[in-house]
């Protein structure tokens, strides 16, 4: 069914890119513009919506093991907050930067706004390599970041959330340590928390899930039966790896995988249920390819490679501008789904729109995250909690929800799928302050 795009005559120094890689703060912000540009939003608030309402560097000591001390930074950028508390993940990776945290904030109030939730934008972390500390310093180095942060986070204000490099463990530290420090138990100051102590089931594959639903969504409304859709996914985590079993479950043929080392592509489909994530394995995929001998019918492939797969489907869920202005033209997928935050740089955006190839944006394809984490902002507010059956349908209903307004917007005017998302977001922050106006 799929077929390879040809690329379309453009004036490419309009997307050109320099040899750096794009910010997420730069993508951000020229998003913000282009969708501005098509909507009639009031320049004060567009002026008020390119920056962050507070960005909070703090100092995070840490005693190794050994008993050295390692001195890391840490960050909490805050974006926006008119349609509620501030809501975004920490992550723990040896990248993160001021910028980063900023732009990927601002994704985080379109996301919450696309999904109507009310919630605004924020994004944190440490720059540290998670893989270079033990379990007990991670849990040392996160309860003394709760105290940094104790003062900008809350049920009420910013409820942080996991993000690369974190996990329900690292939000179970991060509650306990706050709760301490107030007197009284406060499940609600994060989510993604274990179930156990206030967390909802269904939170960590939420993510995944929501990934599946708008790509079987968006196949369907292009007519591409999921029997007969061929899918490749970027990165096996619990985006990716969620997506690619759920997809599979429902019918597509997945025909490609991979991790950080590479991956593994079979034309025939590859039992993915089989490979564990990297969740459940680290590097399960890098092993599975590195079994495969010259008979067998999988072969191995490298991440730049699955990029260019001619397959219907490509799922980059892996990590930001992996497809950029450099490899735009060699997208020979019809669709693609954004599992990561940020996997298309604007320049490569511009070139796939050219080419007549639909991106659905992250904004709206792994929402599945914050949206789920909603419900457990609620469920933990009311004390009770959800079956997962609950959470599931609630999920269904409101992905559905959400996709149903881009595709409206898509079809009225005659815009693409991400200046869609941006329009629908867009206008319900101006509309929003607006409405609450400006403190004098």
């Amino acid at each position: 069914m799929s077929s390879q795009k040809r690329s379309s005559p453009s004036n490419r120094e309009a997307t050109a890119e320099s040899s750096d890689p794009e910010t997420a703060l730069e993508t951000a912000r020229r998003q913000l513009d282009r969708a501005a540009a098509r909507l009639d939003v009031d320049d004060a608030a567009l002026e008020r919506l390119r920056h962050p309402a507070s960005v909070h560097e703090v100092t995070v000591p840490l005693e190794r093991d050994d008993g050295s001390v390692e001195v890391f930074t840490g960050y909490r950028a805050k974006h926006d907050s008119v349609r509620g508390p501030f809501k975004g993940g920490l992550r723990y990776h040896p990248d993160v930067t001021r910028d980063e945290c900023v732009g990927l904030s601002m994704w985080m109030t379109w996301k919450c706004a696309v999904m109507d939730l009310p919630f605004g934008g924020a994004k944190g972390g440490i720059v540290v390599d998670p893989k270079r500390l033990s379990d007990d310093e991670t849990e040392r180095l996160t309860r003394r970041f709760a105290q940094e942060l104790r003062d900008v986070i809350g049920p009420k204000t910013d409820i942080p959330a996991p993000d690369m490099g974190t996990d329900p463990q690292t939000m179970a530290w991060l509650m306990d340590a706050y709760s301490m420090q107030e007197g009284e138990t406060i499940p609600g100051v994060v989510t993604g928390k274990p179930p156990v102590i206030g967390g909802s089931y269904g939170r960590e594959e939420a993510p995944g899930r929501s990934v599946a639903i708008v790509t079987r969504e968006t196949c369907e409304y292009y007519d591409y039966p999921l029997s007969e859709t061929t899918v490749a996914v970027q990165g096996f985590g619990s985006v990716g790896a969620n997506a690619a079993r759920l997809l599979a479950d429902w019918g597509a043929t997945v025909v490609a995988v991979s991790d950080v080392n590479g991956g593994v592509y079979d034309p025939d489909g590859i039992d993915v249920a089989a490979i564990p994530s990297h969740d459940e394995e680290p590097e399960a995929v890098t092993r599975f390819a590195a079994g495969l001998t010259e008979d067998d019918s999988p072969r191995r492939l490298s991440n730049e490679e699955l990029l260019e797969l001619d397959v219907d489907v490509l799922v980059p869920a892996a990590i930001g501008n992996v497809i950029t202005a450099d490899n735009a033209d060699a997208i020979a997928a019809d669709i693609v789904v954004e599992g990561a935050n940020g996997p298309t740089t604007f320049a490569a955006d511009t070139i796939l729109e050219e080419r007549g190839i639909h991106v659905i944006p992250d904004i709206l394809a792994n929402a599945g995250g914050v949206t789920v984490s909603y419900f457990e902002w609620l469920q933990d507010i009311n004390r009770r909690a959800w079956a997962l059956e609950r959470v599931n349908e609630e999920l269904e209903t409101e992905m559905v929800r959400a996709w149903t307004a881009l595709k409206d917007e898509v079809e009225r005017a005659d815009v693409s799928w991400r200046d869609a998302a941006y329009a629908v977001a867009l206008e319900r922050v101006a509309e929003a302050h607006e409405a609450r106006g400006l403190w004098p």
